[in-house]
């Protein structure tokens, strides 16, 4: 597919910290640039109706949801219980085909078990992952998976990971043959758990991915692999440690350079190069975290995901549906079962 005609993306208007305010910015934001793309806002049309001002371009629309899921509820028990929530809602429209993708900011665990109970599994994924792009030296980026969606995996699992990690890659971001890395204490063969050594193995026989061997953390941010892939638990820490490290670094570069007279000077010299760091550390330059191995498309934004987040998820959504990244990674699996594989 090769234009966005056509399209449908679902917006849960109701999740995040700044929600609905910066979802609905977000989307007009989206239906300005691209136009041959319907989007929905699923939410309280008591709160997001006044914010649309009368004036929705023709390719958005308003899909009412009465209740909210909140950041602090219990998952499953609040996918369950509210079928109107709108995050549920705008999983169900990805179900039923009224929508091809949906995006949210809202609570991660609840998002995770939509996609799992109201969109489903691709048939042959056991256990879908979070993926997201983690930020490099050379502005490329490094596809990690799986960053939370489960904190305990086998070693087919991450075998599947790197088999979906490498598919995302190549459709959604034009890379020829990604390099697949597998997060580990060491980079010599035989290192780490009895689930890295399986997980090693596996990949090592993979014919179908560039598997080129164990990626020390310390590496990540240099590129030594394209797509990273590791267990829910180890990736979700090293995500939250990079996120610390960069908070750090950046509030102590804004106080060195704010100290004095001279300081101050210095900083706007270099305010350029200060604005690209910040520009390649800040996750709202990336949208979202695609949930690979759903039946639908389901990106997962930040929680404090303001506009330019929002916009940026929904490019990876509707990037993700021209591409035909969900049809490429059945085909993969229904593939390799066909053969034995």
């Amino acid at each position: 597919m090769e234009e966005g005609i056509g399209l449908r993306i679902a917006i849960d208007a109701m999740g995040g910290d700044l929600a609905p305010e910066e979802a609905v910015k977000g989307a007009l934001e989206a239906a300005a640039e691209w136009p041959d793309t319907s989007f929905v806002l699923v939410g309280d049309e008591g709160r997001v109706k006044p914010l649309l001002n009368g004036q929705a371009p023709p390719n958005v629309e308003l899909r009412h949801a009465s209740e909210t899921i909140g950041a602090d509820e219990e998952p499953v028990r609040a996918v369950r219980r509210k079928k109107d929530a709108s995050m549920v809602v705008a999983a169900r429209m990805v179900k039923e085909g009224e929508a091809d993708a949906m995006l949210s900011a809202g609570n991660t665990g609840a998002l995770m078990t939509a996609g799992l109970l109201v969109v489903g599994r691709i048939p042959g994924v056991d256990r879908p992952a979070l993926a997201q792009t983690i930020p490099s030296a050379d502005d490329v980026g490094v596809l990690a998976l799986d960053l939370g969606a489960n904190a305990d995996a086998r070693p087919e699992h991450l075998h599947m990971y790197a088999v979906m990690g490498s598919l995302y890659r190549q459709l959604v971001h034009g890379m020829e043959r990604p390099r697949v890395g597998l997060l580990n204490i060491g980079t010599e063969e035989g290192k780490g758990s009895e689930l890295a050594k399986e997980a090693f193995a596996l990949l090592s026989g993979e014919a179908g991915i560039r598997f080129t061997g164990n990626v020390e953390a310390r590496d990540v941010l240099q590129r030594a692999c394209d797509v990273l892939v590791c267990d829910g638990f180890s990736g979700n820490v090293m995500l939250k440690a990079f996120e610390g490290a960069a908070a750090l670094i950046m509030g102590e570069v804004k106080q060195a350079f704010t100290k004095n007279v001279l300081t101050k000077l210095a900083a706007a010299v270099m305010m350029p190069g200060l604005r690209g760091l910040r520009r390649k550390m800040d996750y709202k330059e990336y949208g979202g975290a695609p949930l690979l191995g759903l039946s639908g498309v389901v990106v997962k934004c930040h929680g404090s995901s303001d506009a330019r987040a929002f916009r940026n998820g929904i490019r990876q959504a509707r990037d993700a549906v021209r591409h035909g990244l969900i049809r490429a990674i059945a085909d993969h699996i229904s593939g390799k079962e066909g053969s034995g594989g």
